[in-house]
């Protein structure tokens, strides 16, 4: 599932008030969930198994008991770079 808005080869837009989910499994994967409001209460945009390796613009990071979660307070792409490795950048 992925309803992500594209923005170029291996790069997706997310919205300015995006939340992304980081469910971190006891394996080393990473389920990334990424809702485009956390206020919303709409199904998620996309989820994607990989690891979130950087956040390259203004967010909000939340410890879980699972994991972290990302708010982003700006707009930013998240972009693939390869290797199942995912960075957000404005």
């Amino acid at each position: 599932m992925n309803k992500l808005a594209g923005a170029g080869d291996g790069r997706w837009e997310l919205a300015p008030h995006a939340y992304i989910i980081v469910y971190e499994s006891p394996a080393g994967d990473e389920l990334l969930t990424i809702y485009d409001c956390g206020a919303a209460q709409k199904p998620p945009s996309a989820q994607l198994i990989g690891h979130l390796v950087r956040v390259d613009a203004d967010c909000d990071v939340s410890q879980t008991q699972t994991g972290y979660i990302v708010r982003m307070l700006e707009p930013a792409t998240l972009e693939d770079q390869g290797n199942s490795h995912f960075v957000i950048r404005a």
